[in-house]
């Protein structure tokens, strides 16, 4: 039986898998088809990657304890806090779905480049990915931030890529996102 994965998990449908952390902050990720971006430009993000028919974007935001639009000293801390965090669970999540045979990579949030594969030619732009894959607004500043349509600019959003089936990766989240202090909220 062949199953279309892409009608069950845009963002359309609204099917995020909603956490919270042990302060209280959220954390949304939700699985997509690629942007027209990342279509078109998959092998100079990702060089390692060659031809994958099926690839997939995990969306990763997580609240941030201030609003990230200004670049203020706690700001500049709660965005490099929310990296560390994201870092660390993307890299449990890529490696868990790389262990089951799947190319996973995450991309750094601070450089654009991807950190378990080659770097490309050009730069992974997080914000832009998911302006397009969420419709959320950007203000653009001298970087862009986005606006959730709860938080505010108080989010902090990060991707990883896969080709791991989206059932298969919203599975491995769920099972490792308690080991991270996330544990999941009913929508």
């Amino acid at each position: 039986m062949l199953v279309n994965y892409s009608r069950v998990y845009t963002s359309e449908q609204g099917c995020p898998i909603n956490l919270v952390g042990q302060t209280g902050q959220a954390v949304q990720i939700s699985i997509h088809s690629p942007s027209q971006y990342i279509c078109a430009n998959c092998e100079r993000v990702l060089p390692d990657w060659k031809q994958q028919p099926f690839l997939w974007v995990v969306i990763v935001l997580q609240q941030s304890r201030c609003q990230l639009v200004k670049s203020t000293v706690e700001a500049e801390e709660e965005k490099e806090h929310l990296r560390e965090k994201f870092m660390k669970f993307g890299c449990d999540l890529a490696f868990n779905l790389r262990d089951r045979g799947y190319l996973a990579d995450l991309i750094d949030p601070r450089t654009g480049y991807p950190l378990l594969s080659h770097p490309g030619a050009i730069p992974h732009n997080d914000t832009a990915v998911v302006k397009a894959l969420l419709k959320y607004p950007v203000i653009k500043n001298k970087c862009c931030v986005l606006v959730h349509p709860t938080w505010g600019t108080a989010v902090y959003p990060s991707i990883l890529i896969s080709e791991a089936p989206p059932i298969i990766i919203e599975s491995v989240t769920k099972d490792i996102a308690p080991l991270h202090g996330w544990k999941e909220v009913s929508s």
